[in-house]
């Protein structure tokens, strides 16, 4: 296998995206299949004709525990993905990377209060 096959078949550790919230990643994906879990039973409450209110009761639970990792996601961003804007050598490349980590945060926020 010559270097370039080396390379396509073995990327380096060092080409996966680095994401503020990489270092919580598990505890990421395990919230996030407890509200799988959740959004199943309520598909069986539906499915077995429950109660109105209870199926609400859910759903409202589901609800809290996206915006939870919806807010986790969010400090992260700020934390690692703006604050890295921040150490741009370039000042005027710093300011723009600030700005676009800044507009990209304030869009997520929007979205999530909408």
């Amino acid at each position: 296998m010559n270097p370039t096959e080396e390379a396509v078949a073995a990327p380096e550790a060092d080409s996966a995206p680095d994401h503020g919230y990489t270092g919580n990643k598990e505890a990421y994906l395990r919230r996030l299949k407890r509200i799988e879990g959740q959004v199943r039973g309520i598909a069986r409450m539906v499915d077995e004709d429950k109660y109105c209110i209870d199926i609400l009761t859910q759903v409202s639970a589901v609800t809290k525990a996206l915006h939870a990792v919806s807010l986790g996601l969010v400090e992260e961003h700020i934390g690692h993905c703006v604050v890295g804007a921040a150490s741009e050598p370039d000042p005027a490349a710093r300011a723009e990377a600030i700005d676009a980590k800044v507009k990209e945060a304030a869009d997520a926020i929007g979205r999530l209060l909408r």
